[in-house]
């Protein structure tokens, strides 16, 4: 028989390590009774054990759960006793005797708690922070509400969703994560939303996950959010959703958002359609597969779903079909008109500021400097004032002129708010400018009645002038009295740029400048580019009875960037000829409101056309008494009202177009 010999120091070692082990679980002990640790609980509830059923709703049997212990000692909670959460079981008998007026387990009562005690030292603690919040989204989300069926127990619970003796939710980025993802639909689906995961398992997104367990796919969580369940119906669910798509779908979502249908539901409204109703939600299949709804033979159907008698519009029509709501400027295969719509639009926008604004530039620096060396005197003067003596002032715009000046700079004021405000949508004014005026289809009526004004009071003032012109005998069409451009004004273009760089004279202008000449020829190039492709939109039905759907996204594009140039080119160049040149300034120029200008000033603005007008002894026929004090001042503060509205206007499409 062999004898092992146990020297001092190792016997020393076993006594204290098995002290400790005494201690230790002396300490628990002082905590939780020992019958009631979470071993002994396992001893009943661990999975491979007998089943275990207790009356459940209605009183039908319900079996509870079984405890995993390899994935419970992977979870969060693997630390915790059993009793922790239960708190009402007081025994370890087979059936307990629980502890009265206990509330039973709560996993939102219990974090609050926790995350309220870890506030006055939160560092290290920052997850319970964050569930503290999921716990807010959750009580304001669906699943809170009261179930239907049963109005004492809400729809959805933690434990419904989350297992929550073995909750491990992997951090982001890892494979533990994305596999993490795939298990989200039967969750979500085999407990309660059956109907949905049979149509999500067909779709494609759910052959991605479910088919070819690819985490990239869309999941449940992904548009529905994890905790901030909305319903479906609601408009933040319908908004939110859209963000969601665009997620994963960066450039469509881009491409939605330039179509009327995208600005509108940027501006916070759903009326409009979304990617849902397009694509359809569960069931999402791809565009070339006969059973999607953007399926070319489903196309019509689709569109028809809102573009109907029903819904108050207009039925759609055949052209509807061919119609891009992704299309873009930068794809020639796919969207030959929008590259070239695009490349045209771009082209002309660089093209006409360009060249303007470094005719503005030029003409600044080169006033300012004469300025400085007093080579000019301020048209400003006593006499002006009423300070003196009134001089007879030259009648240069008939009563007319001046009010269908008044009517268009205010029409035009009111279609620059009313359509950036869609085309900037994404901009943080837009939403505040929609709100205000009652939502985008109110602010579609105003900016609609407001393009009828602009070409009514355009029309006008055509049929006006032409039968004027036409039953003079004396006007000839490319003199000096008329506003069709002629040689003289490209030689007065090229004298400027001479001048600004003090290589010649300042060019004696006629009656009419070229830079005026190309303001005034400017409204009918707008009148027709802006005017024909929004009545295209305005009547999409029609529209497509008689052409593609590619018509609609140039119209768009064209529509859009035609009113972004013209804004942009009124509250710059045309306010820096009129209003800000140094030989200009103070603003305003009044002329415009009261009619006339001083001799002195019509003369240095206009020296060819004045020395025209005193040799042939007709410069008396335009001579009128100077506009009254009151005229003068009321003139004043109309044109800085109107200066100061359009420089606010730059303001807002400047910021749009950078948010944009």
């Amino acid at each position: 028989m062999r004898t092992h010999r146990i020297n001092f120091r190792e016997l020393l070692r076993i006594l204290a390590l098995a002290g400790a082990m005494l201690a230790s679980q002396a300490g628990i002990a002082a905590d939780v009774p020992a019958e009631l640790k979470s071993t002994a609980c396992l001893s009943c509830h661990e999975t491979g054990k007998k089943k275990i059923s207790v009356p459940g709703p209605d009183d039908k049997a319900r079996t509870l759960a079984p405890v995993h212990r390899g994935k419970l000692g992977k979870s969060v909670h693997a630390s915790m006793e059993c009793v922790a959460c239960h708190t009402d079981i007081v025994d370890a008998k087979e059936k307990h005797e629980k502890a009265p007026n206990v509330a039973k387990p709560d996993c939102a009562t219990c974090h609050a708690k926790l995350w309220d005690e870890a506030k006055a030292n939160p560092a290290g603690k920052e997850r319970l922070g964050i569930v503290a919040q999921n716990i807010d989204a959750y009580k304001a989300s669906f699943h809170a509400r009261p179930d239907t069926d049963h109005p004492e127990r809400p729809k959805a619970v933690c434990g419904e969703c989350h297992a929550t003796h073995e909750f491990a939710v992997p951090k982001k980025g890892t494979p533990e994560r994305e596999q993490w993802r795939l298990t989200i639909p039967k969750t979500c689906g085999e407990k309660c939303h059956e109907e949905q995961l049979e149509d999500y398992e067909g779709s494609v997104h759910g052959k991605l996950t479910m088919g070819k367990d690819d985490p990239k796919g869309a999941i449940c969580i992904d548009c529905h959010t994890t905790h901030e369940i909305r319903g479906a119906s609601s408009d933040p669910f319908k908004l939110k959703n859209v963000e969601a798509c665009g997620d994963c779908h960066t450039d469509e979502l881009h491409s939605y958002r330039d179509t009327y249908h995208g600005q509108v539901n940027k501006l916070g409204y759903t009326y409009t359609a979304k990617c849902s109703n397009c694509h359809g939600s569960h069931g999402i299949a791809k565009v070339d597969d006969p059973a999607s709804k953007v399926h070319v033979k489903n196309r019509l159907k689709t569109c028809q779903e809102c573009h109907n008698e029903k819904k108050g519009l207009p039925l759609a029509t055949e052209g509807f079909i061919t119609f891009g709501p992704h299309a873009n400027g930068h794809d020639f295969d796919k969207y030959p008109q929008m590259w070239i719509a695009t490349k045209f639009m771009v082209a002309l926008l660089i093209g006409v500021f360009a060249f303007f604004w470094l005719h503005c530039g030029l003409w600044y620096y080169r006033e300012w400097q004469e300025r400085k060396a007093h080579k000019t005197v301020s048209r400003v003067s006593t006499e002006a004032l009423g300070l003196a003596k009134p001089e007879k002032h030259f009648q240069r715009f008939a009563w007319g002129w001046r009010v269908a000046h008044l009517a268009f700079a205010l029409v035009t004021m009111t279609l620059v708010i009313t359509g950036t405000s869609a085309l900037f949508s994404s901009s943080s004014w837009a939403p505040l400018v929609a709100a205000a005026v009652g939502g985008p289809k109110v602010l579609g009526i105003i900016h609609r009645v407001a393009a009828a004004l602009f070409v009514g009071i355009f029309m006008i003032h055509f049929v006006y002038v032409m039968q004027r012109l036409l039953r003079s005998k004396t006007f000839r069409w490319f003199g000096p009295d008329s506003l069709i451009p002629n040689w003289k004004d490209f030689a007065d273009c090229w004298g400027m740029f001479k001048w600004f760089f003090g290589m010649g004279p300042k060019p004696q202008f006629e009656r009419w400048t070229y830079f005026e000449k190309f303001d005034y020829w400017a409204v009918f190039w707008g009148v027709n580019i802006i005017g024909w492709s929004g009545l295209m939109l305005a009547f999409p039905h029609i529209t497509a009875k008689y052409f593609p759907g590619w018509v609609f996204n140039v119209a768009t594009l064209v529509h859009g960037e035609e009113a972004f140039l013209a804004a942009v080119f009124l509250f710059t160049v045309h306010f820096f000829n009129n209003h800000f040149r140094p030989d200009k300034l103070p603003p305003p120029d009044v002329v415009m409101f009261t009619g006339t200008q001083s001799i002195e000033e019509f003369r240095k603005e206009h020296p060819a056309h004045y020395r025209r007008l005193v040799e042939s002894g007709e410069l008396d026929k335009y001579l009128v008494d100077a506009p009254s004090r009151q005229m003068h001042i009321g003139s004043v503060i109309l044109g800085l009202v109107l200066i100061t509205l359009g420089l606010v206007l730059l303001v807002l499409v400047a910021t749009g177009f950078f948010a944009h």
